[in-house]
């Protein structure tokens, strides 16, 4: 005879939510020790590694203006620069499924972009660009920007457009489509999550490429600058303040690219409405 005991203690499953902010509050107590006992003596009269209310106190001490002035020309560089890139990724992912010969020479381009140091076109770009005037976007910094996306998104959008459902694409041509409707009809629809990841993996990408392009650039507002400021005057919460406030800031635009994906193709998540 089937027995229909049951376990006494039943496992609890903590909502995702729960779990990451112990993960966070795990974080900032092991830092906080850390700081203050093992990398409390590190260098002569600073603290490499400040403490957690070092940072925040840092961060009062800046005020809003200051973060404000900064993080308003980098996200608008990294903006334009996500704009820029991943359009052009787009584009040319369409071209390739209306003219497969030309898909070699994209996927050849996307790979080139990608394997060149990022930091030797920055180099390049601090000669060719000229320096933008002072609160104005950098000109480098947009287009590493875009070329911090431009791989990843070309690579997405090609293998969701192939992914299309070859029944249905056989109706439209049964039905006289051309290869522009079977685009329009049946491929970006199925492309949609693949292109909805690309897109979001591109938030933190462009940030970063437009930081970088700060720092390898001849510009005076924005992120790389001030931190490159922080770093020269030996602030270090004003640099871990920074730093910590740029991942707030791309984890910020990944979730609302997260929310929009979600949004827009919910099947994607497996969900349904």
């Amino acid at each position: 005879m089937a027995s229909d005991a049951r376990p006494m203690f039943q496992p609890v499953r903590l909502p995702t939510w729960v779990i990451g902010a112990v993960g966070v509050v795990a974080v900032i107590a092991l830092w906080w020790i850390l700081a203050d006992t093992v990398f409390a003596g590190v260098g002569a009269g600073v603290r490499a590694i400040p403490s957690p209310p070092m940072v925040v106190q840092g961060l009062v001490e800046s005020g809003w203006e200051y973060y404000a002035r900064n993080f308003g020309v980098t996200l608008a560089e990294a903006g334009i620069g996500y704009l820029w890139g991943n359009g052009l990724a787009l584009v040319l992912s369409a071209i390739v499924l209306l003219l497969p010969r030309l898909e070699g020479v994209v996927m050849q381009i996307a790979i080139i972009t990608y394997c060149i140091p990022i930091v030797a076109i920055g180099v390049l770009l601090v000669v060719i660009v000229p320096v933008p005037d002072a609160g104005e976007p950098a000109g480098n910094a947009i287009f590493l920007a875009a070329l911090s996306v431009f791989f990843t998104t070309v690579v997405g959008a090609l293998l969701g457009l192939k992914a299309a459902d070859r029944s249905a694409l056989d109706v439209v041509t049964v039905y006289g489509g051309s290869r522009f409707t079977q685009l329009r009809k049946v491929r970006l629809i199925a492309a949609l999550p693949a292109i909805l990841s690309a897109l979001q993996v591109a938030v933190p990408a462009a940030f970063l490429g437009a930081v970088l392009g700060e720092f390898l650039g001849r510009v005076t507002t924005g992120v790389g600058p001030a931190m490159i400021s922080a770093q020269q005057g030996l602030d270090s919460p004003r640099v871990w303040g920074l730093a910590i406030v740029s991942g707030l800031v791309a984890l910020a635009g990944y979730g609302i690219l997260g929310l929009i994906a979600r949004a827009i193709a919910p099947w994607s998540k497996g969900g349904a409405r």
